[in-house]
């Protein structure tokens, strides 16, 4: 590693120097919370990422006997919550829910953004989900290596869907790209709803999609599933490889949800909130109703995940700067 991205590292470890020291037990914050929380969603009502936090917010409420409202303030994908996160006042009354790409791509490819990450204090990583690389069956290929093949012989004749320019399924497309020598077209939608649907019509041929949004459409034979894009085969489909286990070491696209607080928020109330939030995690309803939106739970500590951000991050820096992907205006 080179003495720039060590400098990189080290500040975007910086701000969890305060977060890696144990709070003494007198420190606990006393009579916390006192009135309702919010945390802030930065997209739409609906799908995985409004439905995590509502399910922890609703058993976190039983616990502490205070009301925990989810508000949604979506647009500029993700952006807009993400900032009225930052400016929130560090009270611990306010925190939000951040998926990855908020953390870790987005202020790579945006130059203006309205809030910098290192406003913001990692509290604890709530779940993850899997990607399914999938295509139309349409697509003559079963096996990532078919794939890789027609596109080789095909170049820039197969399209790849994601819900927008910087999603998760973009960059997944285009480390693809990158890392089996081939050119796919992306093609940006404005939501994976309506990338999903031209992809079950045929008119995009391929996308990499979460594991909730695409099985029921595995079973049903209206897409093929080619390989995981995580670390591991999945109980969901025991017989689908790993990109890895195709070819590619190391490919590792999962999409992941933290909670993340105003910078200056006490450390005994985000200590608070990731032993608690872990405690949720671990009860078997909770577990099987994340099983049910394709989430694996984690609830790993305030330092682990803010260690996850600064390595994703100078992940996809190079990503980004390998697959020349202009910013984002």
């Amino acid at each position: 590693m080179n003495r720039r991205i060590c400098k990189l590292a080290s500040a975007l470890l910086l701000p969890l120097a305060a977060l890696s020291l144990p709070v003494p037990a007198g420190a606990q914050p006393d009579g916390y919370p006192a009135r309702p929380v919010r945390i802030i969603v930065p997209f739409a009502a609906g799908g995985v990422a409004d439905a995590l936090p509502r399910l922890v917010g609703q058993k976190l409420a039983e616990k502490w006997g205070k009301s925990i409202v989810v508000d949604n303030k979506p647009g500029a994908a993700g952006n807009i919550g993400m900032e009225a996160v930052a400016r929130a006042a560090p009270d611990g009354y306010t925190l939000g829910l951040a998926p990855a790409g908020n953390l870790t791509v987005n202020p790579i490819l945006f130059p203006k953004l309205g809030y910098d990450t290192r406003e913001l204090v990692p509290v604890t990583m709530l779940a993850a989900s899997p990607n399914v690389l999938v295509v139309n069956p349409a697509v003559h290929a079963r096996s990532l290596k078919e794939l890789v093949a027609y596109a080789k012989t095909h170049p820039g004749e197969l399209n790849f869907a994601s819900p927008g320019n910087g999603s998760g399924a973009h960059l997944a497309g285009e480390l693809l790209n990158l890392e089996a020598g081939i050119r796919t077209v992306h093609v940006p939608y404005n939501g994976m709803a309506t990338a999903l649907n031209d992809v079950l019509g045929g008119q995009v041929q391929m996308m990499f999609g979460g594991i909730s949004t695409v099985l029921q459409h595995i079973r049903t034979g209206r897409l093929v599933p080619l390989a995981v894009a995580g670390p591991r085969r999945l109980p969901q489909l025991p017989n689908v490889p790993t990109v890895a286990e195709s070819g590619y070491p190391g490919f590792d696209v999962t999409s992941w949800y933290g909670l993340v607080a105003p910078k200056g928020t006490p450390d005994a109330i985000v200590q608070k909130w990731q032993a608690d939030v872990a405690v949720v995690l671990r009860q078997p309803d909770v577990r099987q109703k994340l099983d049910a939106l394709g989430l694996e739970p984690v609830g790993s500590s305030a330092q682990a995940f803010g260690g996850t951000i600064a390595a994703e991050t100078l992940k996809w820096r190079a990503i980004v700067h390998r697959a020349n992907i202009p910013p984002m205006q």
